[in-house]
């Protein structure tokens, strides 16, 4: 495997984050169409918040909609937010806004007309906080509609993403470039890995893993997330320290450590694909610099696994999420996973299923007080679920103890 030392001239280079729309307490809604609904991107941004922030206080629901539009959106956003009262919301439209055709400016119209309602909507509703996504691409060699060619499709996104980033602006929320994010790694990953190799997913509509791990990318770069997981400094003649979330006991090349932060655990697919963008350099960073290294080579040995580095390498610092295929972090992390699936798995039926469906009751439940109290009753049975499996995913979200070791090498 090549060695990819982690470099201060790459930390440099990385660009400038957003504000950070994660205020205390977030409550956080990742809406949007089937692509949403999926659970893919969004079981990612839950994890990343819950596993890698270190922040006990956020809490999250999914809104995906298979087949929505913005305006689709726009009509059931008073009701269906109403489970849950966001304080943050991602949104991302505009695959189906393109209706799938080569792009004319009444496409557009249309889409910033309902993107408006969209984001005046969630202001009103109390949300402080917006990352208005742009939709993201599809698959160069996958994507077979009649209307468009792949080509001319990913055109017409192109400009319903300026169209996001234009309202962005306006309303003064932050902005998640899905469509470029996706753009750049599909030709870089087709490039070296054949045009069969899918981004956008074999539809080419939904994307597998690695696709939606560049979408999430966007959004946790929109949400303002630095992706500085934390830094172990381990000195050779001395005291070993970490950074916060990270507590770090040990002395001369051994670190023994309790991590709240968690590096983002990467399934193989996922893996593949952070060859061709900047996830891990700019939202996994979990960086191991050796201080006193006395000979040109060393070995260190996290979990199960060893890998040698250069006194070079090591005085820079490494990050472990690249080096290491493995961590003693990944059991962890695959729990919280577990969990989180759990808890949005639950939330489409509970919004699709029951609670969208009480906007047809909204005149009868005036006009008959028990009808409401019984709406009420199951509204609030189905929150109350809801919260029992969000409690039981951030109940995942732990400290774990681990060891670094470096032995010096001659």
């Amino acid at each position: 495997m090549q060695i990819r030392p982690f470099i201060v001239s790459l930390i440099l280079a990385l660009p400038a984050f957003a504000e950070t729309q994660l205020p205390p307490n977030a409550r956080v809604a990742i809406i949007g169409d089937s692509i949403t609904e999926q659970k893919l991107y969004s079981r990612f941004i839950e994890t990343y918040l819950l596993g890698c922030t270190g922040r006990k206080d956020i809490r999250c629901f999914q809104f995906g909609w298979g087949g929505e539009t913005a305006q689709g959106f726009s009509n059931r956003l008073e009701n269906d937010l109403s489970v849950f009262h966001p304080t943050v919301a991602t949104t991302c439209y505009g695959m189906n806004d393109g209706r799938y055709v080569p792009y004319d400016p009444s496409i557009g119209a249309s889409y910033e007309k309902w993107m408006r309602f969209v984001l005046e909507g969630l202001k009103k509703v109390g949300v402080t906080h917006i990352v208005a996504g742009s939709p993201g691409a599809v698959d160069t060699r996958w994507f077979v509609k009649s209307g468009a060619t792949a080509d001319q499709y990913n055109d017409t996104l192109a400009h319903l993403r300026d169209i996001d980033k234009k309202l962005a602006a306006e309303y003064h929320t932050a902005f998640a470039n899905v469509h470029d994010e996706m753009i750049h790694a599909m030709a870089a990953a087709k490039a070296k890995l054949g045009p069969d190799y899918d981004v956008g997913g074999r539809d080419g509509v939904h994307p597998g893993a690695n696709g939606h791990l560049l979408m999430a990318a966007a959004f946790l770069k929109g949400l303002g997330l630095d992706g500085n997981i934390g830094n172990i400094t381990l000195d050779m003649k001395g005291a070993s320290a970490g950074s916060e979330g990270h507590a770090v006991t040990g002395s001369h090349g051994i670190a023994e450590i309790e991590s709240i932060k968690l590096p983002f655990y990467l399934e193989p697919e996922m893996r593949k694909i952070t060859a061709f963008c900047h996830f891990n350099e700019e939202l996994n960073r979990y960086t191991l610099r050796v201080k006193n290294l006395s000979t040109a080579k060393a070995k260190v040995t996290w979990g199960t696994e060893v890998k040698e580095f250069t006194k070079e390498q090591l005085t820079a610092g490494i990050n472990l999420a690249v080096e290491f295929d493995k961590s003693p972090l990944d059991n962890a992390f695959i729990q919280l996973v577990i969990a989180v699936n759990a808890k949005q798995a639950y939330e489409t039926p509970m919004i699709k299923g029951m609670i969208t469906n009480f906007r047809n009751f909204t005149n009868d439940a005036k006009a008959d007080p028990e009808l409401a109290a019984a709406l009420n009753t199951v509204k609030q049975k189905m929150i109350d679920k809801q919260e029992k499996l969000d409690a039981a995913a951030h109940a995942k979200a732990v400290p774990v103890t681990h060891t670094i070791k470096v032995e010096a090498l001659n």
